[in-house]
């Protein structure tokens, strides 16, 4: 496969992955709003018991993107990149267990570690697009503003990285007790 079909599959997961999340997000709103509507619980209550597993996905398969890219496509990551992976590496990893052994505590480390990544992820979408943002801190010969892929007309590298970001942490912010 080529780097672009690579590039569109990451983008359209990435896709997917704002979707969900927005779904997901909708429906806690709604259900706390609206608490006889009937549709927000029920799909909660039927993605509750996968979003460990969903969760540890995401983190995999944005683990395996961001070295695909750096590996090889040959995209050297910037400082910011490393940053993001900084978040999302040990997800790729305690995700996994956690959903190994149904520990829903690991909400408390998971969660600051994908709220920081994409936190990350939005900085490095405004230096991608405000290249005047960028600060002193970023190595001149790999800048941060370097836009390597562009899918879909806005989804870069640190834009699928938030939309991963995003995924899990709304899955680790499901409720407890849906009924």
């Amino acid at each position: 496969m080529s780097t672009d079909q690579v590039s569109l599959f990451l983008a359209l997961l990435a896709l997917l992955a704002e979707l969900a999340a927005a779904v997901l997000l909708a429906a806690m709103v709604v259900r706390a709003a609206r608490p006889r509507v009937r549709w927000p619980t029920e799909l909660l209550a039927a993605v509750r018991p996968v979003a460990l597993v969903g969760a540890a996905a995401v983190a995999i398969v944005s683990t395996l993107g961001s070295l695909y890219y750096s590996e090889v496509a040959d995209f050297p990551p910037c400082r910011l990149c490393w940053f993001q992976r900084i978040g999302m590496y040990p997800l790729a990893v305690i995700l996994p267990v956690a959903a190994w052994r149904r520990d829903w505590s690991v909400r408390w480390y998971a969660l600051p570690l994908a709220v920081g990544g994409g936190l990350v992820s939005i900085y490095h979408m405004l230096i991608e697009r405000y290249p005047s943002l960028e600060s002193g801190s970023c190595d001149p010969t790999n800048p941060c503003s370097i836009i390597w892929v562009e899918r879909l007309g806005y989804l870069t590298i640190p834009t699928m990285a938030l939309s991963g970001f995003a995924l899990i942490a709304v899955l680790l912010t499901l409720p407890q007790e849906i009924s």
